[in-house]
């Protein structure tokens, strides 16, 4: 992929460089992915979240090198598959995208242990890695809700 195509998807499409917020902006593109999703079932919905995922870990990693800064502000593909992760855990309806975005958003900025030492891998595994670990977090936090409060 040439440069011009990586800094694209890894600004997840513009939304990485808004001066608000890069990270939350970023996140929403999450959701008309997830909507994209919604007639596969889920065990393909699995499968475009593992290639989405390999993808984002070789852009992130591929960006970090042109941007020439650790985990750079305006990447945001790695908030858009760690929201993905999130969502595998439920059924796609809007309160639970609404719900996952928050829950997601919390777990990736507070990024509680052991998802603070993730970032510490090399390249795009670094800065992808946190991204999931805070998407499984949420799905987790997500299933227990939708098990318990049946919303």
């Amino acid at each position: 992929m040439n440069e011009k195509a990586i800094k694209f998807l890894a600004c997840g499409f513009g939304l990485g460089l808004s001066p608000i917020a890069p990270g939350t902006a970023g996140t929403l593109l999450g959701i008309p992915i997830c909507l994209l999703c919604l007639p596969l079932p889920w065990f393909l919905r699995l499968l475009v979240v593992l290639v989405l995922l390999a993808l984002s870990i070789y852009v992130a990693g591929r960006a970090e090198e042109i941007y020439r800064k650790k985990d750079d502000q305006r990447i945001v593909i790695d908030e858009i598959i760690g929201f993905q992760v999130t969502m595998l855990t439920v059924t796609i309806t809007a309160t639970h995208l609404c719900t996952g975005f928050v829950l997601f958003r919390i777990f990736d900025i507070l990024k509680p242990f052991p998802l603070n030492n993730l970032q510490k891998l090399p390249g795009g595994w670094g800065i992808v890695m946190d991204d999931v670990g805070a998407g499984i977090y949420a799905g987790v936090a997500m299933l227990l809700l939708t098990s318990f409060m049946k919303f």
